[in-house]
Parts: C-alpha cells; structure tokens; sequence
C-alpha cells in the first residue's frame, strides 16, 4: 500500500470492531505512538498501515 492510498477509515473501522476508537484518538491526541501502535496491533490492522498511521502521527506532530 502506498501512504496516497491509505484509507484511515478501514482503521476505524477495525478499531471499532474492538471497541478501541476513542481510545486510539485519546493515544493520538496525546501523541502516545506505543498506545496507537499496540491498539492498531490489537485490532489486527497489518504492520504496512500501522507503519503510515505513525508516519502520519510524527508528521502532525512537527
């Protein structure tokens, strides 16, 4: 997948099959890249989107 192509809502999307979202928004608001990384892991989104979405969090952050 290349990062023009990620689609964040697939991300949710798992996240909330686990009931995770908020809890991944509060780990992206306070910048906890682990949080987000173990809650994407937890909610079996694959290694290649985990790695955008932190790419995408370090990007937002400066």
């Amino acid at each position: 997948m290349q990062e023009s192509d990620f689609e964040g809502t697939l991300v949710l999307e798992k996240l909330a099959e686990i009931g995770k979202v908020e809890d991944f928004f509060d780990a992206i608001d306070s910048d906890d890249f682990g949080k987000a990384k173990s809650l994407m892991k937890r909610a079996n989104v694959d290694a290649e989107t985990i790695l955008i979405v932190l790419k995408m969090m370090g990007e937002a952050e400066g």
